[in-house]
């Protein structure tokens, strides 16, 4: 898929967001939010639900938590133009509170496409209900700043998820964002990672698409059929051979 077809094909997910009625959450909505950012990226970071100014505008991360995040990044060298940025939930849930299981199942068909379409290389969960949806049954005081391997169930048929506290969660408390500072430092070596494992995976598919090469059995010596003598050994004033060391 071309980067022009992965646009595109964002675009219809996006429109289908928009007039989406299959749960309680359009009906306070102001503006659904499908996400955003660079459609050839390998690295996605998924949130939980758009807050108040996602709400106004159409766009995640937009508010003092979306002004966190480009920090975040910004230590790392990226930039939020660089990545992909969605949430599990695409309208925002009412006074900001979480969002409810039927809700995150309702949107869960349009994450699992975006996830689809984009083929990332590293997820990025940010919180705890994010990453529920990668690593169930975790508590991210113990899981956040590690990666483990993604269900291709979620849409990432071959990735790695790496586990953020949501930057919201960062704001309330300095010790959060300190560490959310020092696991972001993390991502880089996750993509690196996530890398090799898809290199070592492509060798592996294609080595077992290649044909069969079939074995040659030699024919036993007639009588008629001269055999060679075997060599004969080294003499004993012939030089031994060495292995020379650069």
């Amino acid at each position: 898929m071309t980067d022009a077809e992965r646009h595109q094909a964002l675009e219809v997910i996006a429109a289908e967001v928009r007039a989406c009625t299959d749960c309680r959450l359009h009906q306070g909505r102001t503006r659904a939010v499908p996400g955003e950012g660079d459609p050839d990226t390998e690295v996605v970071f998924v949130g939980e639900g758009p807050g108040f100014n996602e709400d106004r505008l159409g766009r995640p991360f937009v508010g003092r938590a979306g002004d966190l995040l480009v920090k975040l990044l910004a230590a790392i060298g990226w930039h939020r133009e660089e990545v992909f940025i969605t949430n599990i939930v695409k309208c925002r849930p009412p006074d900001n509170r979480d969002p409810e299981p039927d809700e995150i199942a309702a949107c869960s068909k349009y994450l699992r496409r975006q996830l689809e379409i984009l083929d990332p290389a590293v997820v990025v969960t940010l919180g705890r209900h994010s990453m529920a949806r990668f690593m169930p049954g975790v508590r991210i005081s113990q899981a956040h700043g590690t990666v483990r391997p993604v269900d291709p169930a979620t849409g990432a048929r071959s990735a790695l998820v790496f586990a953020m506290y949501h930057p919201a969660a960062a704001l309330r408390t300095p010790a959060i964002e300190r560490e959310s500072f020092d696991d972001i430092r993390g991502v880089p070596a996750a993509l690196v990672d996530a890398r090799r494992r898809r290199e070592a995976a492509s060798k592996e598919v294609q080595q077992a698409s290649e044909p069969a090469v079939p074995l040659l059995v030699e024919s036993e010596p007639s009588e008629s059929t001269p055999v060679s003598a075997p060599p004969s050994p080294l003499g004993a004033d012939d030089a031994t051979p060495q292995l020379t060391l650069f």
